[in-house]
């Protein structure tokens, strides 16, 4: 697998040195992302439990990805304007408006169906754009105001 992948999604993403990762992934690179994606939203000034709530929001779209939308993703982050903004897409077969229009809790004993509910609960804002040609998966989480820290 490369990040030359000719069927890779166009997305348009600010040109500027806030693009911090940019890659491909598949069932064997999760781990390795999910790593990746919480080393730079720390860099970026999240901390506590608003980073492992964007780290776990990001591990439940990048484990959709794989296991609903053909075995592969790619994800996207960047910060812009005080937040950071993380989008993952794939080639699956889309999520029914039915699925995606429902904004309800799964039940507790509920194996699955809990990837975008989570996603959408642990993030300040959630866009998904699916069709037949697969889905993409936009999060952004705001980024504490940098105060000088007193010595």
């Amino acid at each position: 697998m490369t990040n030359a992948d000719p069927h890779a999604p166009r997305t348009v993403v600010p040109i500027e040195p806030a693009l911090l990762i940019a890659d491909a992934f598949d069932q064997a690179q999760v781990t390795e992302i999910r790593h990746s994606v919480a080393s730079c939203a720390h860099a970026s000034g999240l901390r506590g439990q608003r980073l492992d709530d964007f780290v776990l929001a990001i591990n439940e779209l990048i484990t959709n990805a794989v296991r609903h939308g053909g075995g592969r993703g790619w994800l996207r982050l960047w910060q812009e304007s005080g937040v950071l903004v993380c989008e993952i897409a794939d080639h699956g077969r889309g999520i029914s408006p039915q699925r995606l229009g429902d904004r309800s809790r799964p039940a507790p004993d509920t194996a699955g169906g809990w990837g975008l509910w989570l996603a959408r609960e642990l993030t300040d804002a959630m866009e998904v754009s699916t069709g037949t040609a697969g889905t993409t998966v936009r999060i952004t989480t705001g980024l504490p105001t940098q105060n000088p820290t007193p010595h």
